[in-house]
């Protein structure tokens, strides 16, 4: 079986955490074949400030919130994302017993990215407008023979979500999606999405079974922060994946419990 993990930036910055996430992916890589994405948007914001880059936030009209990347930011995002974080998670790995290795999105052209010319967002007085681009891209295909490779030779691919442009510059996406597309891509049975919270919440419950129906009618009900995921789980289960979990990353072996059904399973039908 072929499980892709991706967890994001409270899990990365925790030590303790990582570290039993780690022996956790340990576990399940006896077993399955992993891939790993990782996020670390706060790291990279606090890195970005200490050298003097403000970080600007954006929200598009379906309630995205994300990081307005110019060519500066673009820079300290590749260097911190594929650099110091993608590092340590690799390290974790590997203390923990597993085979990994840690690439970008630019490496091997892993992933491949349209760059957005134009944004959509909500300004400060709630209205729609236009603004540049800058570099943020839409993932548009992924050598998925690399990460079989790698697979086939007993790695756990460990990825950073930076991707390659047309014109072969650095871009921006979206950890979420970028896992739901090499999920897709390698026809995986399972892509768990570890955050911080113990699924999807709907009027304050948890919701443990979803549709993908029900999944695209939540996408209205839930916070800016599980929007997100909730996309990545329609693009992935819509890509030939066959179930999604949301769960949290901060429980006891989160992985494991994850695929035995804690958090919330979605999948095609009901």
């Amino acid at each position: 079986m072929v499980v892709v993990v991706k967890f994001g930036g409270d899990l990365v910055a925790n030590k303790e955490v990582l570290d039993r996430l780690a022996q956790d992916i340990a576990e399940v890589s006896e077993k399955d074949k992993v891939v790993v994405v990782h996020g670390g948007g706060d790291v990279v914001t606090m890195i970005a400030e200490k050298l003097g880059k403000p970080q600007v936030f954006i929200t598009s009209p379906d309630g995205f919130r994300s990081r307005y990347t110019d060519k500066e930011t673009a820079e300290i995002y590749m260097m911190v994302m594929a650099g110091k974080i993608n590092k340590e998670v690799v390290i974790s790995l590997l203390k923990a017993g597993v085979k990994a290795l840690g690439v970008s999105g630019v490496d091997g052209g892993l992933l491949r990215a349209e760059r957005k010319k134009r944004l959509v967002i909500i300004d400060e007085r709630g209205r729609k407008r236009a603004i540049e681009g800058g570099y943020t891209g839409r993932i548009m295909g992924v050598n998925v023979e690399m990460l079989k490779g790698l697979l086939e030779m007993g790695f756990v691919p460990v990825v950073a979500p930076v991707a390659l442009g047309d014109e072969n510059e650095v871009l921006n996406v979206d950890g979420d999606r970028a896992a739901a597309h090499i999920a897709g891509a390698l026809k995986a049975e399972t892509l768990v999405l570890l955050t911080d919270v113990d699924g999807v919440m709907i009027d304050g419950k948890l919701v443990d079974k979803m549709s993908l129906s029900k999944a695209r009618s939540a996408l209205k009900r839930v916070g800016a922060g599980m929007i997100t995921k909730l996309y990545a789980t329609i693009e992935a289960l819509e890509e030939g994946v066959e179930k999604v979990i949301i769960a949290s990353g901060l429980k006891e072996r989160p992985v494991t419990s994850s695929l035995m059904g804690r958090g919330t399973v979605i999948t095609v039908g009901d």
